[in-house]
């Protein structure tokens, strides 16, 4: 099923580069596409929302039908499973404790030149909470994006969710409600995000822009940045999986799996210390598939993005990780804590085989909102202070001029700045 390469191999980083950036190259007619919606958006507003949400939502009647009810939110639980809500509920719960772990202080601090700094951390106003729903749907999306917002202290939560096949789960509604959002609008794609960034008559602006998306959505969150705050531009899903020969095949197969079966594009790597071991996660995978749901979807994602990895020591796998960055990583080999250090570039790591990848999209805490593409070189996964921002009010006295005031005007007038370099002087001097 998928291609074996060995990383001793003289054209071991031309196959791995290649089967990186198979993911990673966007069409020129989605970016054009995209710019044409939100232009559209923006310009035209309500006009332009409902003759995209006709076309790509099947909202037969967006003025009446593209805000949901209260109604229609409360009681989508009772389409539920009491399993399935009580599942729900206990991953809110978790997902909740986590996050109000990082809550984080007012700073008070004074110094002996009589300055005085105050910073205070503030929540913002409004996030909009984009929810995937075409070829999925994600009721552990809106817990992911939504709760730690709300520890936040963001009081207006709106959230989107495409409903290509006319109905949205009622999962998702359920996890809505858990979450408190009242605001909940049948759109999705580059048509909700240019709504949520730029405003309409139906849906308002907001703040900031958080949830995974597809290749359309991640392209419209690139183009609205600037404009509006995004929590970062995630694209399809990742896993590299780090294993021994000691592991169970079938194990790493079906971590492997449950990344294919997101979206054609979804990356599956592995990297193994022993050829054997390849072949039968191999032999697993193909026996596996056509038990699976998503057969079609697997195959494609394997076909075009996924690759294993053969090497003799996997303690010497850090450089590799961190070329690649990924999504999520899972190490599960012996002594695997040893290089833990030396990873910089994940969205999160799992440790050992019995935390799969699949337990924290639902229920281990941390948000699984994570930087895709290559971003977890320079970003972090969704956090509470995505929806922060932090304020210092300074006072100084007498002493802070007559102590760091020439100190000041030498830099001003070294920067050719006349106006600050007097405004401090004029205070050294007594006037």
């Amino acid at each position: 099923m998928l291609k074996i390469i060995k990383y001793n191999d003289p054209k071991f980083n031309i196959s791995l580069k290649n089967i990186i950036q198979s993911k990673r190259l966007e069409p020129q007619e989605i970016k054009s596409s995209v710019t044409k919606i939100l232009n559209d958006i923006k310009r035209d507003k309500d006009k332009a929302l409902f003759k995209y949400a006709k076309k790509f939502d099947n909202v037969s009647n967006p003025e009446k039908e593209l805000k949901l009810k209260s109604r229609e939110i409360k009681d989508a639980k009772l389409l539920c499973t009491a399993d399935s809500i009580r599942a729900l509920k206990l991953a809110a719960k978790r997902i909740e404790k986590f996050h109000k772990n990082q809550i984080p202080k007012n700073i008070k601090y004074s110094d002996n030149d009589g300055v005085r700094i105050k910073t205070r951390w503030i929540p913002l106003e409004r996030a909009g909470v984009y929810v995937p729903g075409g070829k999925a749907s994600y009721p552990s999306s809106v817990l992911m994006s939504a709760i730690p917002a709300k520890v936040a202290g963001v009081k207006n939560i709106i959230m989107t969710v495409p409903s290509p096949l006319e109905k949205i789960n009622p999962l998702v509604l359920a996890a809505a409600e858990l979450c408190g959002i009242k605001d909940v609008y049948r759109v999705g794609g580059a048509q909700a995000i240019g709504s949520l960034a730029y405003g309409t008559q139906t849906i308002k602006p907001v703040d900031i822009i958080v949830g995974p998306g597809n290749q359309w959505v991640a392209e419209a969150k690139k183009q609205v940045q600037g404009d509006v705050n995004i929590d970062m531009v995630a694209g399809p899903s990742e896993i590299l999986i780090v294993a021994d020969k000691d592991n169970n095949p079938d194990w790493v197969a079906y971590d492997m799996l449950a990344q294919a079966e997101h979206d054609e594009s979804a990356q599956a790597i592995l990297i193994t210390d022993s050829e054997i071991f390849a072949k039968e996660v191999n032999a697993s995978i193909k026996s596996v598939i056509k038990k699976l749901n998503r057969a079609d979807i697997i195959k494609n994602s394997l076909k075009k993005n996924g690759i294993i990895i053969v090497m003799k020591n996997l303690e010497n796998s850090s450089d590799i990780i961190n070329d690649i960055a990924p999504e999520h990583l899972s190490l599960m080999f012996k002594n695997c804590q040893n290089i833990e250090n030396l990873i910089f570039n994940a969205g999160v790591i799992f440790m050992g085989k019995w935390t799969p990848e699949a337990m924290g999209d639902y229920i281990l805490g941390p948000s699984h909102v994570l930087p895709t593409n290559g971003a977890a070189r320079n970003s972090s996964g969704l956090s509470i202070y995505n929806f922060m921002k932090k304020i210092s009010t300074i006072k100084g006295n007498k002493k802070t001029i007559k102590n760091l005031g020439p100190s000041a005007k030498i830099i001003a007038d070294c920067e050719g700045l006349d106006a600050h370099a007097q405004s401090i002087q004029a205070r050294l001097n007594g006037k």
